[in-house]
C-alpha cells in the first residue's frame, strides 16, 4: 500500500519533531505544532508542547529519543520509541538523582494541515520512576503471596 502525500508529510514532520527534541531546537516546534494543539495533559499550542519538552530537557539535558516504529494511515501517525537520559536536574517534584534510564513509549499523533493537533501518549512511568530511584523497585508487582514471603 502506498502512502498519500499528507501521510508522508505527517511522518516527516514527526521525525523532524524528534530531531528538535534531541537537539533542543524548541523554536522548530512552531512549525510542527498547530496553535489549536491539545496535549495529553491539557497543554495547548506550540508553547504548551514546548513547556513539556523544556521541562524534560531541564531534568534530563542529555535526553535522546529514538523512533523504533512509525506507522501512518491518513491523518494519524503511530510511533513506538524509546528514550534515554541522565537525571541531572529537577524533574517535577523530584530532585536530580544522577541516574540514567531507558524507557519505552508509544504515541498516536493526529495531523491537520501539516501540523500536530493532538497526541495520545503512553510510557512506562512506573519503570521510569524505579530507574531514577525515586520509588522502590518492584512496587508494581504488589505484595508477595504468604508462601513466597515465608520462603525468603
Amino acid at each position: 500500500m502506498s502512502m498519500s502525500n499528507a501521510t508522508l508529510l505527517a511522518v516527516a514532520l514527526l521525525v523532524a519533531c524528534g530531531c528538535a527534541l534531541n537537539q533542543g531546537d524548541l523554536g522548530l516546534l512552531d512549525q510542527l505544532v498547530a496553535p489549536d494543539y491539545v496535549g495529553p495533559q491539557g497543554s495547548r499550542g506550540p508553547d504548551g508542547f514546548r513547556g513539556i519538552v523544556a521541562g524534560l530537557r531541564a531534568g534530563f539535558p542529555d535526553i535522546h529519543y529514538t523512533l523504533d516504529d512509525v506507522l501512518a494511515e491518513g491523518d494519524r501517525v503511530a510511533v513506538r520509541w524509546h528514550w534515554t537520559g541522565t537525571n541531572k536536574g529537577p524533574f517535577r517534584a523530584f530532585p536530580p538523582t544522577g541516574k540514567t534510564f531507558r524507557n519505552p513509549g508509544v504515541g498516536i499523533f493526529h495531523f491537520k494541515d501539516g501540523k500536530i493537533v493532538a497526541a495520545v501518549l503512553e510510557t512506562d512511568r512506573l519503570g521510569f520512576l524505579e530507574q531514577l530511584g525515586v520509588i522502590p523497585p518492584g512496587v508494581g508487582l504488589g505484595p508477595r503471596p504468604p508462601a513466597a514471603a515465608a520462603a525468603h
